[in-house]
């Protein structure tokens, strides 16, 4: 099974190319969303007042050949010249895995997350989950070889954790995860 992957780009802006990057990127993310595996985006401005340039995007796919048939597009190529011109530097790209892709909020990373946090906050998610397989799972498959058992057992906590509980929980805990000066 492909599952989507997550791509963070941050870039520094030119002082005084902000509104052109920010047209230019607008169209670029228009025209980039008619590609096949291209499943979401989302714009992180730097936030008001604080002088800041950095822009960030993150970009969810469907798969990792839909990166590649993004990077070799077109429309890419053609970004990445617009994007050379308005901003310092070739930019930050980081894939999302693990942890970090479960503290998302509408695809918003929260950056320099302490990991103290994140493990509060996975400690949150796991407890309930464990509960309710036990209670409810460990009725069907309680006489199943150990081995098979936990293989079961655990599979459906990662589901679970990871497509309904902690969506749930970093976006119930946004405020406490990231201070209200980080977030755009």
């Amino acid at each position: 099974m492909n599952e989507p992957v997550y791509v963070a780009i941050t870039r520094e802006v030119k002082p005084g190319c902000e509104e052109a990057y920010e047209r230019a990127l607008h169209e670029f993310i228009h025209k980039s969303l008619s590609l096949s595996g291209e499943m979401a985006v989302q714009i992180i401005h730097p936030p008001l007042g604080s002088g800041s340039h950095r822009y960030g995007v993150i970009r969810r796919f469907a798969d990792r050949a839909a990166i590649e048939e993004f990077r070799s597009s077109p429309a890419y190529l053609e970004w990445s010249q617009i994007a050379a011109d308005l901003t310092e530097g070739s930019g930050r790209v980081e894939e999302l895995c693990g942890l970090e892709s479960w503290f998302t909020s509408s695809g918003q990373p929260l950056p320099a997350l302490p990991p103290w946090k994140m493990a509060i906050a996975t400690y949150l998610g796991v407890v309930p989950v464990t509960l309710f397989l036990t209670i409810t799972l460990e009725r069907l498959i309680g006489g199943w070889n150990f081995v098979l058992n936990n293989i079961v057992f655990n599979a459906f906590v990662i589901a679970l954790l990871t497509w309904v509980v902690m969506p749930l929980i970093s976006r119930a805990l946004r405020g406490w995860l990231r201070p209200a000066q980080e977030r755009t």
